[in-house]
């Protein structure tokens, strides 16, 4: 008999289940300030727990509809490690997942509304089809950029991290939303553009300088401090002076 669809998904449900510790999810949920049940299994042990159904994949459009379908009924519940284990699915097998598939990451983004899960769903799956699918896939990032939503937002944000370690190619786009963004008062708005900055810096701290400098009297402390953390300390101490005096460093 063939497995029902969720089959797989309960298995890992139950899992979580046997897994969690009452401790733990109360302290989760505080800090999370969630709204979600939490089983409070720790994240170590929840990898380790989908790394035998993550190998079980194949590599062809069949385990595509695989993942999707376990991790859609993973997602059903409104329980935040198995919301979690959906994202972490999509993260190690982003390499299933094709441009058509923004809908369905699209969705669980709107749905999340915490960066637990925001952040897992986001610089792997979509980061890497943002490298292999550019044009299709930069269209969507375009509109999630001015997206009412601040979590889809960060997203748009959040998805240059993994194309900026290893390219330049996708620094103009990035460029342009962290300047539409500079002066936006959310918090994981201003903590991702000086994020992506940080770790971009590490191979680019000349891009990263020319661009902070003439936007130092817009970006905001989050941001700076994040932004010069790499940089060479002449550079992060002119950038960071010319911020506290509310001016452009050049």
């Amino acid at each position: 008999m063939s497995p029902m669809p969720c089959d797989d998904a309960d298995e890992i449900a139950a899992a979580l289940r046997r897994a969690g510790d009452p401790e733990t999810a109360a302290g989760q949920r505080r800090y999370l300030k969630s709204d979600l049940e939490h089983l409070g299994v720790k994240l170590p042990e929840l990898r380790a727990l989908l790394r035998p159904y993550i190998r079980s994949l194949g590599k062809d459009d069949h385990a595509r509809r695989q993942l999707l379908t376990t991790a859609g009924c993973l997602w059903l519940e409104p329980v935040f490690d198995q919301r979690l284990a959906a994202a972490i699915l999509f993260q190690r097998r982003q390499d299933l997942l094709t441009p058509d598939d923004l809908a369905v990451l699209e969705d669980y983004l709107r749905d999340s509304h915490t960066w637990a899960l925001v952040d897992t769903l986001t610089p792997h799956p979509v980061g890497r089809l943002l490298q292999r699918e550019p044009v299709p896939v930069g269209a969507v990032l375009d509109r999630w950029a001015a997206d009412e939503d601040f979590w889809i937002r960060r997203a748009a944000l959040l998805a240059h991290l993994i194309p900026l370690k290893e390219g330049d190619r996708e620094w103009p786009r990035f460029s342009r939303y962290a300047d539409a963004m500079a002066e936006e008062r959310e918090f994981f708005i201003r903590k991702a553009i000086g994020w992506v900055l940080r770790d971009y810096s590490r191979r680019r701290p000349d891009l990263v300088y020319e661009w902070v400098a003439p936007r130092t009297d817009r970006l905001s402390g989050v941001t700076m401090r994040e932004a010069v953390k790499r940089l060479p300390a002449a550079q992060a101490d002119a950038l960071m002076a010319a911020y506290q005096q509310g001016r452009p460093a050049v």
